[in-house]
């Protein structure tokens, strides 16, 4: 099988026209992700996307010809499409008697639902994002359902054809979310029951944007091996480790990444296991401080924490991957800091986590905050004891 190739739409950002090229490259990342290269873009403004087609006629005939003539089998828009838009895109991109679907039409959280699919490792986590696929796709029922079917293994048995086959698959989907639903809160129960029992012991949760490097720092902060890897959202499953700083123990979790745009029914399916950010006792919000958009990569995930409930935990601000930044801006790093504290974060430090610069900084300021946590929890504490680092 050959090298899947995609095309990428979107519409300019009224906004902030500069964001329009990172989101593109982000697309584009998360696509390669999913293992299909992009071999074009399509930028196109308007006041807002067009009501059948998304884009214009004009543009759209611009895409329909790359398409053919670049032998492109799917074309990935960055926002979300509605279920017509959709069935329309797919009989443009499709034209003429085929029995396959040749050209698949994804939007962003298609995409992104796959590559949770394709990460998912555990049970609960594939439960989670097949119970959000299956939702997100319900009122999209169309040709490309059934190709999608057959990739990734349905569930139930078809039968008849056309509207027919639809029908039949919108009752097999529907059962199997009431199934997924009921599994999903038999474990929840389980987890709220595992939570109980923690209560006792501080909990800390890095959060952050996905690939802004949670997963090394949780290796290098509790000496494990989670995976970690420069692809998007190379942690689905939430993974939990004890970790002991100056004699005192507490536990580190480390979580999905956000992303701008993370589709609803992926949040809501995650709901117990972003319970571990929400019932956290402090925060580590990690940021990959050289890229060139990190800004609004912070904005989207203290907005994230605000939707879970979790704006107000205890936060450190950790702005990672300093090694990256020219050596002739690292003078202004620490000068930074007055600007985020003025935007809400009392505690920032700047670490490597791959070359382990100033971890022990940021260890010490875990320390102060986990050991305030710890002495509410066990207000009997002896509070002379050494500071240790290893």
């Amino acid at each position: 099988m050959g090298i899947k190739k995609a095309i990428l739409v979107a519409l300019a950002e009224r906004d902030r026209p500069e964001l329009t090229d990172e989101h593109l490259d982000e697309l584009a990342f998360l696509a390669e992700t999913a293992g299909i290269e992009t071999v074009k873009r399509f930028v196109q403004k308007l006041p807002h996307p067009d009501v059948r087609t998304f884009v214009g006629k004009g543009k759209l005939e611009e895409i329909k010809q790359q398409v053919e003539s670049k032998d492109v089998d799917n074309v990935i828009f960055d926002d979300d499409l509605s279920p017509s838009q959709l069935r329309n895109l797919e009989k443009e991109f499709n034209s003429g008697e085929k029995k396959e679907l040749k050209v698949r039409v994804y939007d962003r959280s298609l995409l992104i639902l796959d590559i949770f699919l394709m990460r998912a490792q555990t049970a609960q986590a594939r439960s989670q994002v097949e119970l959000a696929m299956n939702q997100y796709l319900l009122p999209r029922l169309t040709r490309m359902w059934t190709h999608l079917e057959r990739q990734r293994g349905g569930t139930g048995t078809r039968g008849g054809s056309g509207e027919r086959e639809i029908e039949t698959d919108r009752r097999n989907i529907r059962y199997r979310i009431s199934l997924l639903k009921d599994e999903l809160d038999k474990i929840d129960k389980q987890r709220k029951t595992q939570r109980k029992s923690r209560s006792n012991v501080v909990r800390v949760a890095l959060v952050g944007y996905t690939n802004v490097g949670k997963s090394t720092l949780m290796n290098l902060l509790s000496k494990s091996s989670v995976k970690a890897e420069n692809k998007l959202f190379a942690t689905v499953d939430s993974t939990v480790r004890k970790v002991v700083i100056g004699d005192i123990p507490f536990l580190l979790s480390d979580t999905v990444g956000f992303i701008r745009k993370l589709p609803h029914h992926l949040i809501e399916s995650f709901k117990s296991t972003l319970d571990e950010v929400r019932e956290s006792d402090i925060l580590l919000h990690v940021v990959d401080i050289s890229h060139p958009f990190h800004d609004n990569h912070i904005e989207v995930v203290k907005n994230t924490l605000a939707e879970l409930g979790a704006g107000n935990i205890t936060t450190i601000l950790v702005l990672n991957k300093i090694d990256l930044v020219e050596a002739n801006d690292e003078v202004k790093l620490e000068d930074l800091t007055g600007y985020y504290r003025q935007h809400g974060f009392e505690k920032v430090v700047f670490i490597s986590a791959h070359r382990k610069d100033n971890i022990h900084s940021l260890r010490k300021i875990l320390f102060e905050e986990v050991k305030k946590k710890h002495l509410n929890i066990y207000p009997n504490y002896v509070e002379g004891r050494e500071f240790v680092f290893e």
